[in-house]
């Protein structure tokens, strides 16, 4: 799951960037409203974790404007300002959710996954398909009621094209949703990767059908 976070606060925004890294997501960070805005156009995130208060363009500029161009990546909205009229136009401006400053990380945590289980995400806790079970808030990967051992990297591949099962994922949009932007992907590392992840869910169930397919010329699918 790919996040960015809009936030100028420098020493914010870091610790935010390093928690969610921990917690396996990809997290690039813009510095002000612009720079943010310009990459939730130009790039696809699972989230956005926008601050209200932002120079060059406000969180809410920013919010409507991608509202605007019909972009409904949820967006959690940061601020410091705790006045139910404040939250009310954020969420009018097109906001999903808004959490006041300041705030735990297991609250923002909490935040994230609420909004991952909306159904227009169609984003669950765990995810089985036949006898493979990803389980994403304990970051276990169970096949034959075996547990397997992924790296973040891994789990995070994984978990992508199980939650597109059925969908042809190229190469491009792994490193797009798995990778941070400032991040020097090739896609021969995707091919390691995938060779990884199948030595370990597909090698030792040998006399089972394969999990991931290789299509030739596109990308990888889970049926």
């Amino acid at each position: 799951m790919r996040i960015l976070v809009v936030e100028d606060e420098h020493r914010i925004a870091q610790t935010i960037k390093k928690g969610l890294e921990q917690e396996r997501y990809a997290v690039d960070i813009a510095y002000d409203g612009a720079a943010g805005y310009d990459l939730a156009s130009t790039e696809d995130y699972d989230m956005i974790i926008l601050d209200r208060m932002l120079p060059e363009m406000t969180g809410m500029e920013v919010c409507t404007k991608l509202r605007k161009k019909d972009n409904h990546t949820p967006i959690l909205m940061l601020t410091a300002k705790s006045q139910t009229t404040d939250k009310i136009d954020g969420l009018d401006a097109g906001a999903d959710d808004y959490l006041t400053k300041p705030f735990s990380f297991e609250e923002l945590l909490a935040r994230i996954r609420a909004l991952s289980r909306r159904p227009k995400q169609s984003l669950n806790t765990k995810i089985s398909i036949k006898d493979l079970t990803l389980d994403r808030q304990s970051f276990q990967i169970f096949r034959e009621n075996i547990k397997i051992q992924l790296s973040g990297k891994e789990f995070s591949i994984l978990e992508y094209l199980m939650r597109n099962k059925g969908k042809v994922i190229s190469k491009q949009q792994l490193i797009d949703h798995v990778w941070d932007f400032e991040a020097d992907v090739l896609p021969n590392t995707v091919e390691v990767t995938m060779r990884n992840i199948r030595r370990k869910i597909e090698k030792p169930f040998s006399n089972k059908k394969l999990v991931i397919k290789t299509v030739r010329g596109f990308g990888y699918k889970i049926e």
